[in-house]
């Protein structure tokens, strides 16, 4: 059985109505009956009711993380656990807790219920959301507190985001000022914003050069190794040179797909990735790519969340991270043993 405030008020010897708001952090107990008190809960190990506390409170000290981007790109994309664990970092430090809901598209609508009306959430994180994604315009019409990893197309909210499309552009200007003129891409999805920006970026460096956009060296995938192995098998037979592909796990099919041509990485093709995650620096060879830190968006994003909870009347913010070149063995000859940052 859960221990209660009466038992806790009986064994300190003091009222019910005192241990509550010993519990829920008021000022109006002197020091000595506070200490008093909070001894017995600490040896009891007491674990106050969520329920209860919100509607004494007006808080439940738990946000939501939604990741539109289903269970199998949670698990196959190394982009998400760094996210985590920067949220997570965040809320231990914040003494807040963080409930995920990983977004399958069969159970859309039941996601955005338990989210808008569950009752536990002080507010909500939203991250790799699609272009039209229902949850957001529920959660603005809803006014619930909320806070987007990535820009939004149409609304004008709180996110967070890498500037996805300045660092596509970025990794397309060093591969042409390298020397490459047949670049391929293997895109994201263009119904996420993230992939949607780095096309764009990769277009703008064409058009930057006078260099044509050719539709035989794009092909779009889905954030998967598997995609980035199947698109690069598409792209060969038209004979690129290099290849950008929008993040690293894409990046890693692509090298396996020209390994097994019998292809040289970067002498017959040249690959730049995104996101500069842990594998990039041991793939064969160590892969060129765009460094972000999911990490930092992951616990900015908890801040920013604490922030718009607390003074939901303040402007609304933007925060835009810059990314970072690391060269690498796949795109030219370098010191592999060293990561050299280029055009920050």
């Amino acid at each position: 059985m859960p221990i209660t405030l009466e038992e806790i008020a009986k064994i300190a010897g003091v009222s019910r109505s005192t241990v509550s708001r010993v519990v829920n952090g008021n000022e109006r107990v002197r020091e000595e009956t506070r200490q008093k008190v909070q001894s017995v809960i600490d040896e009891l190990n007491f674990q106050p009711n969520i329920a209860a506390r919100s509607l004494a409170a007006g808080r439940t000290s738990i946000i939501g993380l939604v990741i539109p981007a289903g269970v199998s790109a949670l698990f196959k994309d190394p982009y998400f656990p760094q996210l985590i664990q920067g949220i997570t970092a965040a809320c231990n430090k914040k003494e807040y807790s963080m409930m995920l809901w990983v977004d399958e598209p069969t159970y859309h609508l039941r996601t955005i219920r338990q989210v808008l009306y569950s009752g536990l959430l002080d507010g909500v994180i939203i991250s790799s959301m699609l272009m039209d994604d229902p949850i957001i315009h529920s959660l603005y019409q809803r006014k619930m507190p909320f806070v987007l990893i990535g820009r939004h197309p149409d609304l004008d909210v709180n996110y967070l985001d890498v500037d996805n499309k300045a660092g596509a552009k970025k990794a397309m200007i060093f591969l042409i000022e390298s020397g490459f003129n047949r670049i391929a891409t293997i895109t994201g999805p263009k119904n996420m914003i993230a992939g949607n920006d780095r096309y764009r970026g990769y277009c703008e460096a064409l058009n930057q050069y006078d260099l044509a956009l050719d539709d035989d060296l794009v092909t779009e995938g889905d954030f998967t190794e598997e995609s980035g192995y199947v698109g690069m098998k598409k792209l060969l037979p038209h004979s690129p040179d290099a290849v950008f592909a929008a993040n690293d796990s894409m990046a890693m099919g692509a090298l396996r797909a020209i390994h097994e041509a019998d292809l040289i990485v970067p002498k017959d093709v040249a690959v730049v990735g995104f996101d500069d995650a842990p594998v990039a620096s041991l793939a064969n060879p160590p892969l060129t790519t765009m460094r972000q830190s999911p990490y930092e968006m992951g616990y900015k994003a908890v801040n920013l969340l604490l922030d718009v909870i607390k003074h939901p009347d303040q402007p609304i913010k933007h925060i835009v991270l810059e990314s970072e070149l690391i060269i690498r063995g796949s795109s030219q000859q370098v010191d592999v043993s060293k990561e050299v940052p280029a055009y920050t």
